[in-house]
């Protein structure tokens, strides 16, 4: 009995020892490894602004530089041919325009329809002769294209064809005899050139 009573004792003492062991070790709890997360550097976009839609205004401009030269032939005598001057066709002008533009990131493009008269115009006095000629209207289609810059900003690009009417005529008694001619006839060009928009 007191060999069995020892072992009890033993067991009894043992248990709350383990118990205690096992406490002691989980008292600090389980820790994770530490791992640093990668931060993505942060990219600023711009924002491209919105240009597309339907769209009409008014131009005011100044045309410059629309040589004309001015001569006469005798259909009588082959090779009689005479030159009295040069138009330099220049002056105000005004139109309207209308147009519709496709936005693509920050790409636009898009048709425009243009109506544009005035003043431009010039006259030449020679040999006894009187030249004058004037773009009395100008009719053109343009295709633009552009880079939104900034929100508030576009770039773009024009390229087109236009046609206008021309008013002209030829007046005088020159060495060549009278003469007395009037016409009007419409001439088809191309358009290009380069513009920016503000917002």
């Amino acid at each position: 009995m007191s060999n069995r009573g020892q072992i009890l004792k033993t067991l009894a003492l043992s248990a709350p020892l383990a118990l205690a062991g096992g406490f002691a070790a989980n008292a600090g709890g389980y820790i994770a490894p530490i791992v640093e997360a990668e931060v993505a550097p942060i990219v600023e976009v711009t924002p491209a602004g919105d240009w597309a839609g339907a769209y009409a205004g008014v131009t005011l401009g100044y045309a410059f530089s629309g040589e004309d030269r001015v001569g006469l032939e005798n259909p009588t005598i082959a090779g009689d041919q005479h030159n009295y001057g040069k138009l330099d066709l220049s002056g105000a002008n005004a139109g309207v325009r209308v147009g519709y533009r496709w936005q693509k990131d920050k790409w636009v493009f898009g048709p425009e329809l243009g109506y544009e008269a005035g003043n431009i115009e010039d006259s030449v006095s020679e040999g006894g002769y009187e030249s004058h000629s004037k773009i009395k209207d100008v009719v053109a289609l343009r295709f633009v294209t552009g880079y939104s810059v900034r929100p508030d900003m576009l770039v773009y690009g024009v390229a087109g064809v236009a046609r206008g009417k021309v008013e002209y005529s030829v007046t005088g008694d020159g060495a060549n005899g009278p003469s007395d001619i009037e016409d009007t006839f419409n001439r088809t060009g191309y358009i290009v050139g380069l513009g920016v928009e503000k917002s």
